[in-house]
Protein backbone atom coordinates (compact mmCIF):
# COMPACT_ATOMS: atom_id res chain seq x y z
CA UNK A 1 0.00 0.00 0.00
CA UNK A 2 1.15 3.36 -1.00
CA UNK A 3 1.14 4.22 3.02
CA UNK A 4 3.23 1.49 3.81
CA UNK A 5 6.55 2.94 2.11
CA UNK A 6 6.12 5.91 4.54
CA UNK A 7 6.74 3.72 7.25
CA UNK A 8 10.14 3.15 8.59
CA UNK A 9 10.03 -0.02 10.84
CA UNK A 10 13.15 -0.91 12.79
CA UNK A 11 15.36 1.46 11.14
CA UNK A 12 17.54 3.91 13.94
CA UNK A 13 17.12 7.88 13.34
CA UNK A 14 19.92 10.27 14.69
CA UNK A 15 18.18 13.47 15.39
CA UNK A 16 20.22 16.46 16.39
CA UNK A 17 18.66 19.66 18.22
CA UNK A 18 15.83 16.99 19.62
CA UNK A 19 15.22 18.85 23.11
CA UNK A 20 12.79 20.96 22.05
CA UNK A 21 10.59 22.81 19.30
CA UNK A 22 11.50 20.94 15.76
CA UNK A 23 13.79 18.79 16.84
CA UNK A 24 11.55 17.30 19.31
CA UNK A 25 8.47 16.70 16.81
CA UNK A 26 11.28 15.32 13.97
CA UNK A 27 11.89 12.82 16.79
CA UNK A 28 8.31 11.69 18.15
CA UNK A 29 7.70 11.83 13.82
CA UNK A 30 10.12 9.17 12.90
CA UNK A 31 9.13 7.18 16.04
CA UNK A 32 5.41 7.41 15.20
CA UNK A 33 6.26 5.82 11.86
CA UNK A 34 8.71 3.10 13.21
CA UNK A 35 12.51 3.96 14.28
CA UNK A 36 14.06 3.64 17.18
CA UNK A 37 15.92 7.46 17.45
CA UNK A 38 18.54 8.60 19.13
CA UNK A 39 18.50 12.41 20.69
CA UNK A 40 20.72 14.73 20.86
CA UNK A 41 20.92 18.13 22.58
CA UNK A 42 22.15 19.88 25.65
CA UNK A 43 19.70 20.05 28.06
CA UNK A 44 18.67 16.28 29.83
CA UNK A 45 15.50 17.48 30.88
CA UNK A 46 14.58 18.11 27.46
CA UNK A 47 16.07 15.31 26.31
CA UNK A 48 13.88 12.99 28.60
CA UNK A 49 10.77 14.28 27.67
CA UNK A 50 11.38 13.45 23.55
CA UNK A 51 12.44 10.34 25.04
CA UNK A 52 8.89 9.78 26.10
CA UNK A 53 7.22 10.88 23.91
CA UNK A 54 9.18 7.91 21.13
CA UNK A 55 8.62 5.60 23.68
CA UNK A 56 4.51 6.91 23.90
CA UNK A 57 4.81 5.40 20.23
CA UNK A 58 5.96 1.75 21.26
CA UNK A 59 9.59 2.52 19.97
CA UNK A 60 13.16 2.86 21.85
CA UNK A 61 14.92 6.01 22.69
CA UNK A 62 18.59 7.15 23.75
CA UNK A 63 19.32 10.09 24.29
CA UNK A 64 22.86 12.30 24.64
CA UNK A 65 23.17 15.72 26.20
CA UNK A 66 26.31 17.77 25.50
CA UNK A 67 27.93 20.07 23.32
CA UNK A 68 26.81 18.91 19.49
CA UNK A 69 28.56 21.71 17.87
CA UNK A 70 32.12 20.01 18.37
CA UNK A 71 32.99 16.47 16.63
CA UNK A 72 33.12 14.91 19.80
CA UNK A 73 29.78 15.48 20.46
CA UNK A 74 28.73 14.22 17.15
CA UNK A 75 31.33 11.10 17.84
CA UNK A 76 28.70 10.15 20.87
CA UNK A 77 25.82 10.19 18.84
CA UNK A 78 27.20 7.69 16.48
CA UNK A 79 28.38 5.71 19.39
CA UNK A 80 25.27 5.45 20.85
CA UNK A 81 23.56 4.39 18.10
CA UNK A 82 25.60 1.88 17.16
CA UNK A 83 26.02 0.92 20.91
CA UNK A 84 22.50 1.06 21.94
CA UNK A 85 20.48 -0.25 18.16
CA UNK A 86 23.47 -1.65 15.84
CA UNK A 87 22.54 0.45 13.57
CA UNK A 88 22.37 4.00 11.76
CA UNK A 89 19.69 4.76 8.90
CA UNK A 90 18.41 8.08 9.16
CA UNK A 91 20.60 11.02 10.62
CA UNK A 92 18.70 14.39 10.81
CA UNK A 93 20.67 17.49 11.07
CA UNK A 94 18.57 20.04 12.87
CA UNK A 95 20.50 21.50 15.99
CA UNK A 96 21.25 25.40 14.62
CA UNK A 97 20.66 28.72 15.00
CA UNK A 98 21.76 32.25 15.30
CA UNK A 99 20.42 35.59 16.57
CA UNK A 100 19.99 38.54 13.85
CA UNK A 101 21.95 41.49 14.37
CA UNK A 102 22.88 44.63 11.90
CA UNK A 103 25.74 43.46 9.83
CA UNK A 104 28.48 46.03 11.65
CA UNK A 105 27.17 44.71 14.90
CA UNK A 106 27.98 41.39 13.81
CA UNK A 107 31.45 40.09 15.03
CA UNK A 108 33.55 37.85 13.55
CA UNK A 109 33.65 35.59 16.57
CA UNK A 110 29.17 35.15 15.65
CA UNK A 111 29.67 34.75 12.09
CA UNK A 112 32.35 32.56 12.79
CA UNK A 113 29.98 30.46 15.38
CA UNK A 114 26.87 30.23 12.98
CA UNK A 115 28.76 28.46 10.31
CA UNK A 116 30.09 25.93 12.61
CA UNK A 117 26.81 25.61 14.43
CA UNK A 118 24.99 25.39 10.94
CA UNK A 119 27.38 23.86 8.54
CA UNK A 120 30.25 22.19 10.49
CA UNK A 121 27.60 20.05 12.77
CA UNK A 122 25.90 18.68 10.14
CA UNK A 123 29.44 18.03 8.08
CA UNK A 124 30.91 16.29 11.19
CA UNK A 125 27.60 14.03 12.33
CA UNK A 126 27.30 12.71 8.28
CA UNK A 127 30.53 11.88 7.84
CA UNK A 128 31.37 10.23 11.11
CA UNK A 129 27.56 8.21 10.59
CA UNK A 130 28.73 7.59 6.72
CA UNK A 131 30.39 4.58 7.37
CA UNK A 132 27.31 2.82 9.12
CA UNK A 133 24.79 4.69 6.42
CA UNK A 134 26.50 2.67 3.67
CA UNK A 135 25.59 -0.68 5.52
CA UNK A 136 21.72 0.29 5.84
CA UNK A 137 19.14 -0.48 2.95
CA UNK A 138 17.41 3.15 2.64
CA UNK A 139 19.93 5.31 3.96
CA UNK A 140 18.78 8.74 4.33
CA UNK A 141 20.19 12.46 5.39
CA UNK A 142 17.80 15.69 6.01
CA UNK A 143 19.04 18.92 6.81
CA UNK A 144 16.91 21.39 8.72
CA UNK A 145 17.64 24.63 6.58
CA UNK A 146 15.66 28.04 6.47
CA UNK A 147 14.13 29.99 4.00
CA UNK A 148 16.55 32.58 5.44
CA UNK A 149 19.33 30.97 3.33
CA UNK A 150 16.75 31.17 0.29
CA UNK A 151 15.96 34.67 0.52
CA UNK A 152 18.02 37.65 1.62
CA UNK A 153 16.78 39.46 5.26
CA UNK A 154 18.69 42.49 6.83
CA UNK A 155 20.34 41.09 9.96
CA UNK A 156 20.84 37.92 8.86
CA UNK A 157 24.28 38.04 6.74
CA UNK A 158 25.78 35.77 9.74
CA UNK A 159 22.51 32.87 10.15
CA UNK A 160 21.34 33.43 6.51
CA UNK A 161 24.77 32.84 4.91
CA UNK A 162 25.04 29.69 7.11
CA UNK A 163 21.50 28.47 5.62
CA UNK A 164 22.92 28.89 2.86
CA UNK A 165 25.86 27.18 3.26
CA UNK A 166 23.88 23.97 4.73
CA UNK A 167 21.83 23.78 1.40
CA UNK A 168 24.63 23.94 -0.93
CA UNK A 169 26.70 21.57 1.45
CA UNK A 170 23.01 19.35 0.94
CA UNK A 171 23.62 19.02 -2.92
CA UNK A 172 27.30 18.55 -2.54
CA UNK A 173 26.92 15.66 -0.38
CA UNK A 174 23.90 14.13 -2.70
CA UNK A 175 26.22 13.85 -5.24
CA UNK A 176 29.15 12.10 -3.23
CA UNK A 177 27.60 10.12 -1.78
CA UNK A 178 25.16 8.65 -4.27
CA UNK A 179 23.51 6.10 -4.63
CA UNK A 180 24.13 4.35 -1.26
CA UNK A 181 23.23 7.22 0.48
CA UNK A 182 20.24 9.99 0.03
CA UNK A 183 20.58 13.86 0.75
CA UNK A 184 17.70 16.25 0.90
CA UNK A 185 16.87 19.28 3.26
CA UNK A 186 13.59 20.83 4.37
CA UNK A 187 13.25 24.62 4.20
CA UNK A 188 11.37 26.07 7.13
CA UNK A 189 9.78 29.15 7.55
CA UNK A 190 8.69 31.04 9.98
CA UNK A 191 7.65 28.04 12.39
CA UNK A 192 6.81 28.66 16.14
CA UNK A 193 9.11 27.88 18.13
CA UNK A 194 10.43 29.20 21.38
CA UNK A 195 13.39 30.25 18.98
CA UNK A 196 10.79 31.99 16.87
CA UNK A 197 9.55 33.61 19.87
CA UNK A 198 12.90 35.24 20.75
CA UNK A 199 12.83 37.20 17.11
CA UNK A 200 9.32 38.25 17.24
CA UNK A 201 9.10 40.23 20.27
CA UNK A 202 6.42 42.71 19.60
CA UNK A 203 2.60 41.81 18.28
CA UNK A 204 3.96 44.42 15.65
CA UNK A 205 6.53 41.93 14.31
CA UNK A 206 4.44 39.01 15.33
CA UNK A 207 1.50 40.17 12.67
CA UNK A 208 3.34 41.74 10.24
CA UNK A 209 5.24 38.13 9.43
CA UNK A 210 1.71 36.68 8.89
CA UNK A 211 0.73 39.63 7.14
CA UNK A 212 3.47 38.29 4.77
CA UNK A 213 2.70 34.77 4.90
CA UNK A 214 0.31 33.55 1.75
CA UNK A 215 -1.06 31.27 4.33
CA UNK A 216 -1.64 33.63 7.01
CA UNK A 217 -0.03 31.37 10.19
CA UNK A 218 3.14 30.75 11.58
CA UNK A 219 3.77 26.83 11.04
CA UNK A 220 3.99 23.97 13.32
CA UNK A 221 6.58 22.20 14.02
CA UNK A 222 5.02 19.44 13.42
CA UNK A 223 4.71 20.68 9.47
CA UNK A 224 8.29 20.00 8.84
CA UNK A 225 8.55 16.79 11.01
CA UNK A 226 5.92 15.36 8.16
CA UNK A 227 8.80 16.65 5.65
CA UNK A 228 11.43 15.42 7.05
CA UNK A 229 9.38 12.08 7.40
CA UNK A 230 8.86 12.09 3.48
CA UNK A 231 12.67 12.42 2.69
CA UNK A 232 13.48 9.80 5.18
CA UNK A 233 11.33 7.07 4.12
CA UNK A 234 11.20 4.99 1.11
CA UNK A 235 8.53 7.10 -0.41
CA UNK A 236 11.42 9.68 -1.37
CA UNK A 237 13.31 6.91 -2.65
CA UNK A 238 13.71 8.53 -5.89
CA UNK A 239 14.41 12.31 -4.09
CA UNK A 240 18.21 13.47 -3.38
CA UNK A 241 19.78 16.89 -3.28
CA UNK A 242 16.75 18.41 -3.01
CA UNK A 243 15.75 21.57 -0.66
CA UNK A 244 11.90 20.94 0.19
CA UNK A 245 10.27 24.28 1.54
CA UNK A 246 8.01 24.60 4.22
CA UNK A 247 7.42 28.36 4.29
CA UNK A 248 3.53 29.27 4.11
CA UNK A 249 4.27 30.13 0.60
CA UNK A 250 6.59 32.95 0.53
CA UNK A 251 8.50 33.95 -2.56
CA UNK A 252 11.04 36.43 -0.52
CA UNK A 253 10.93 37.84 3.17
CA UNK A 254 8.45 38.00 5.47
CA UNK A 255 10.41 39.32 8.10
CA UNK A 256 11.74 42.51 8.43
CA UNK A 257 13.51 43.81 12.24
CA UNK A 258 13.42 47.40 10.67
CA UNK A 259 17.29 47.71 10.80
CA UNK A 260 17.71 51.46 9.58
CA UNK A 261 20.15 52.12 6.34
CA UNK A 262 23.76 52.75 7.71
Amino acid sequence: MMLDRFRLDDRVAIVTGAGRGIGAAVAAGLAEAGADVVAGARSADQLAETAAAVEAHGRRAATVAGDLSTRDGMQSLVDTAIAEFGRVDIVVNNVGGAMPSAFLDTSERSFDTAMRFNVTSAFNLTQLAVPHLLESDGASVVNIASSAGQFAIRGMSAYGTAKAALIHLTRELAQDLSPKVRVNAVSPGAIATSALDIVLQTPELHDAMLDGTPMRRLGDPDDIAAAVLFLASPAASYVTGEVLAVNGGIQGSNLELGLPDL
